[in-house]
């Protein structure tokens, strides 16, 4: 990544919010340190600058991947899924609101719809990280036990009903997690910092705007693809059944 070394923290946290897990990893300090470049920042710290490079630009490389999702398997949808998306939130939204109640905090006074983000996202984390727990601990789990009962020609019938309804509740919160986001998103006039926002500030906007952009394509994968699949074996193996 060309001269990454030689551009301040706060420039690399607002250019490329995938970096700020790194950066946060080793203590670079963006935000009040921000003015530091990262070689100079690494020097203080007594950490290679090439190293952190490397871990940066392989975030990026996980990011970039696009895959023939339709053509994926229920078990590998399953699997890109928890280890993509349901890593990304069990990994990022604790540092994201770290970041809004900084700013709802310190500068809520001047900015009193950060207050409000902050009560939204809290609503979100309090949402959604419940929910990636029961689609580990039960939804996914019955969707395998019925692809695996469907090849192999076993009774498929009390899987499909474990399937039907926890695939509905997790639709109906899919919905009400992307309606807390997009108040946000208006909230936050489409993420766009105030003139003097402080770093943190910017910062937290953009992670907001990859957190959303990353529950899309989440929610895509399971609703229009994983859900219609395994209801897809289901019926068939009712059909055939009959």
């Amino acid at each position: 990544m060309q001269n990454l070394e030689q551009k301040t923290l706060a420039t690399i946290a607002l250019s490329n919010h995938e970096f700020i897990p790194v950066l946060e990893k080793y203590g670079l300090d963006f935000c009040c340190r921000g003015k530091k470049t990262l070689f100079e920042a690494c020097s203080e710290k007594s950490l290679s600058p090439d190293m952190i490079v490397k871990e940066m630009e392989e975030s990026m490389q996980i990011n970039k991947q696009i895959l023939p999702f339709t053509e994926m398997s229920a078990e590998e949808l399953i699997s890109y899924i928890v280890i993509h998306h349901h890593f990304y939130v069990k990994n990022n939204a604790a540092t994201i609101f770290s970041h809004i109640e900084k700013v709802a905090t310190k500068h809520g006074d001047r900015y009193l719809h950060m207050q409000e983000v902050y009560r939204l996202f809290r609503e979100v984390m309090d949402d959604l990280l419940p929910h990636l727990e029961k689609e580990e601990q039960v939804l996914f789990p019955a969707i395998k036990r019925l692809v695996s009962n469907a090849k192999s020609g076993q009774d498929s019938g009390s899987d499909t009903m474990l399937i039907d309804m926890p695939m509905q509740v997790m639709e109906a919160e899919h919905d009400h997690a992307g309606q807390l986001l997009y108040k946000i998103r208006e909230l936050t006039n489409q993420y766009t910092p105030p003139e003097d926002a402080c770093t943190t500030h910017r910062v937290c906007l953009e992670e907001l705007r990859f957190f959303e952009q990353d529950l899309h394509r989440h929610v895509h994968l399971e609703n229009n693809i994983l859900f219609p699949m395994a209801k897809k074996i289901a019926a068939k193996k009712q059909m055939e059944s009959h």
